[in-house]
């Protein structure tokens, strides 16, 4: 009998290459989520000087949510095509040409143009969270868990060196703010190119190009249907509440450089509980490290309505952070119990784009909601997706549990 499980065939590296690999992708982890970092850092700020109008000041972070939705199928048909590494350093170009674009913006005053740099930065973030899947491949399916964790951990150096760069380099180019933040921000990719230039991971055979069952049939599975609702409402949510904050704690009268600090602690929030939620994940199971996440991001969004100084914005974002890690990662590993070694790369780039694409609307409304309503509104309304999610997912978990009982 043929067995049909996602797990039934696989090729694993020997574990030299598997190691060189994660560290690789971690590393390039870092300096691709330091190039994250600086645009959420200064992409409001930016906007906000730069736009016609002050409800066009988030624009430039929306678009890079688009930017991420626009580019994942396309970069997952280039990695099923010619390989995972192409699509690295086609990302990474585009990583490049963000900080090229968005330091003449600067310098010219062109809003618009500043929009096309942070499209195409989104374009690179859409490769660089492909990464995670990239760790997973060549290696055995109890430890894919944990090599995809470990790459995510590389984000956390991405919290220290991502505001900092904005802190040391923003007024160096007097009187252009940021211009030279966006300079370094291009050279900071193109030596992530150099790293992932090294991975070795298998090239696509004849049965990845075909991609074996129809997308339809696999996106029918409740299975997978959970997976992608946990991950994009935990990316959507993260996305929405930290799209805001940077521009709220301006808007409340504190400064630039608590902005950057508080957005430091997030993102390390993000990726430091990442050395041992593989871990957890083994133990205890991807959906209910998910339904953490969840939680923690519905008390990060209670702690936000508590007050508006410069510590409750702190915490909101350090809570947002572990949210986004437990759910994010466990929605991810959820992805890898759906598909079939040849199907990885069309069902992994559609997932990211159901993702992205939920995060590009939370993305859109939050600078409105922010601005016609206020910080508050913007917190109140992520309540009603999140409360959704925690449902769905706890109902698919005792529909699988009953299931293996039976």
């Amino acid at each position: 009998m043929k067995n049909n499980s996602p797990a039934a065939t696989f090729s694993t590296l020997p574990e030299r290459v598997q190691s060189a690999n994660i560290w690789r992708l971690a590393i390039a982890q870092a300096l691709a989520g330091a190039n994250s970092v600086v645009v959420y850092a200064t992409g409001a700020i930016v906007g906000n000087l730069l736009a016609p109008s002050p409800m066009l000041a988030t624009l430039p972070i929306s678009l890079f949510v688009v930017g991420m939705a626009a580019c994942t199928l396309p970069a997952g048909a280039l990695a099923r095509r010619r390989g995972r590494r192409t699509a690295f350093l086609a990302g990474t170009s585009a990583g490049v040409l963000t900080g090229l674009l968005a330091m003449l913006a600067v310098i010219m005053g062109w809003f618009w143009l500043f929009c096309v740099a942070t499209f195409f930065g989104g374009s690179y973030a859409a490769v660089v969270l492909s990464f995670r899947f990239a760790a997973a491949d060549g290696v055995e399916p109890k430890r894919r868990p944990r090599a995809l964790s470990l790459v995510m951990a590389g984000g956390v150096a991405a919290g220290v060196v991502g505001p900092q760069l904005v802190t040391f380099t923003m007024d160096l180019w007097p009187p252009h703010t940021f211009a030279l933040t966006f300079l370094v921000q291009a050279g900071v990719a193109a030596l992530s190119a150099l790293i992932l230039s090294g991975v070795r991971l298998p090239m696509p055979g004849a049965a990845d190009i075909a991609g074996g069952r129809p997308l339809v049939v696999i996106a029918r599975q409740p299975r997978f249907i959970a997976a992608a609702v946990t991950g994009a409402v935990t990316y959507m949510l993260m996305n929405f509440l930290m799209t805001a904050a940077p521009l709220a704690m301006h808007l409340c009268g504190h400064s630039q450089e608590a902005s950057n600090l508080g957005l430091q602690w997030h993102v390390i929030a993000m990726y430091g509980p990442s050395f041992f939620t593989g871990n957890l994940i083994a133990r205890f199971g991807a959906g209910r490290i998910a339904i953490v996440g969840l939680l923690l991001t519905g008390l990060a969004a209670a702690v936000g309505l508590g007050g508006i100084d410069v510590t409750h914005f702190w915490w909101t974002l350090v809570l947002l952070g572990l949210g986004w890690n437990f759910g994010f990662l466990g929605a991810s590993a959820l992805v890898l119990e759906c598909h079939r070694p040849e199907e990885k790369t069309r069902v992994q780039s559609l997932n990211d784009f159901i993702v992205f694409s939920l995060m590009a609307i939370g993305s859109f409304s939050s600078g409105g909601l922010l601005s016609a309503y206020g910080w508050n509104a913007v917190l109140w309304v992520s309540f009603v997706p999140l409360v959704l999610t925690v449902l769905a997912l706890a109902a698919s978990m005792k529909k699988r549990a009953a299931r293996v009982a039976e």
